[in-house]
């Protein structure tokens, strides 16, 4: 072969390679990997966006939509529940927005007429950019408030055929879990306004849910007065008795503190991350393998960030519930 050809026929080769891996590592919406600042196209509000930074063009990845709290914004609830250090590990795409806020109460919580359709023109441009086919599954989740606003809308006629889940982070149990009056020792919101919060629910209190779901629940434990034995989600799927396994156990403290920004402190409601355990009940032989799940953070409140190891092991929990509504339609 002459000099030229094998240089020209080299370069084409490398040329070729090189357009294949850019297609392969494409950005998702143009964004960075990492706390990618996406912008929803209808509205304009902006939400932030992680996914692989080696995501595959028709790779299958679990996404989730995370929701804050009342008070709180998007950047807070992605340290609280930090599964985004994890999506390369478990391939999970995560949309985490912040609420309009400037409604009738001085804090910003998530409401019905302000932010529904922005949750779903996320959701619309997101399984766009990845493809519902590579959606193996799609998890509400949400702390306090956000974790109320996933049980409003995780059955409503738009999310009731997508979602597969919902991952309540102290945002209420299915047969609650009656929060503990020290909770709302300084706070001055005893219930939520129309549209903040499933109707027939309030702080701590879920409805339940009309379609079916994978559930999981994750709560402080000094912030509850118990956690029941029973589930009526568990009865509607025919679970067996719960089982316990093994403590999770963290050497590692969460990335945000808890606790009243002022006052005295409040075990119920946080106080200083730190390392910690958690107690983990599974619903186990439910019909279709669906998923019923209670964790409790053993000595902690409402606030204190997640620390990783059970971080990933509510991700694995939501990796192991089937899924692929998405695929479905």
């Amino acid at each position: 072969m002459r000099p030229f050809r094998w240089i020209a026929l080299s370069a084409a080769v490398w040329l070729a390679l090189a357009a294949g891996a850019s297609a392969a590592n494409r950005p998702l919406l143009g964004v960075g990997c990492t706390a990618g600042a996406a912008t929803d196209p209808k509205t304009g509000r902006a939400f932030t966006l992680d996914y692989p930074c080696d995501l595959k063009p028709d790779e299958k990845v679990t996404f989730i939509l995370l929701l804050h709290g009342a008070g709180s914004d998007g950047r807070w609830v992605r340290q609280y529940f930090p599964a985004a250090n994890y999506k390369e590990r478990y391939r999970l795409v995560i949309a985490t927005p912040t609420a309009a806020g400037g409604g009738p109460t001085p804090v910003r919580m998530w409401l019905a007429d302000a932010d529904d359709a922005y949750l779903h023109d996320i959701t619309d441009t997101v399984v766009a950019a990845i493809g519902r086919r590579n959606i193996r599954s799609f998890w509400l989740a949400g702390h306090s408030q956000g974790g109320l606003t996933a049980n409003r809308i995780v059955c409503d006629d738009y999310f009731r055929t997508k979602a597969d889940g919902w991952l309540s982070l102290s945002g209420g149990r299915i047969g609650n879990a009656p929060l503990n009056p020290e909770f709302f020792k300084g706070l001055s919101l005893k219930g939520f306004p129309p549209g903040a919060g499933p109707p027939g629910g309030g702080p701590g209190i879920s409805v339940t849910p009309t379609c079916d779901i994978n559930f999981i629940f994750a709560t402080g434990e000094h912030e509850i007065l118990s956690l029941p034995q029973d589930s009526p989600w568990a009865e509607r799927y025919a679970c067996g008795p719960r089982r316990r396994e093994p403590d999770v156990i963290d050497d590692r403290p969460g990335l945000v503190d808890g606790g009243p920004k002022s006052g005295p402190p409040n075990l119920a409601q946080g106080t200083t991350a730190r390392p910690g355990a958690a107690e983990v009940f599974v619903y186990g032989g439910c019909k279709g393998d669906r998923l019923v799940a209670d964790v409790v953070r053993l000595d902690k409140g409402h606030t204190e960030g997640l620390e990783p190891n059970v971080t990933q092991k509510l991700i694995r929990l939501m990796l192991a519930a089937p899924g692929g509504k998405l695929n479905a339609r």
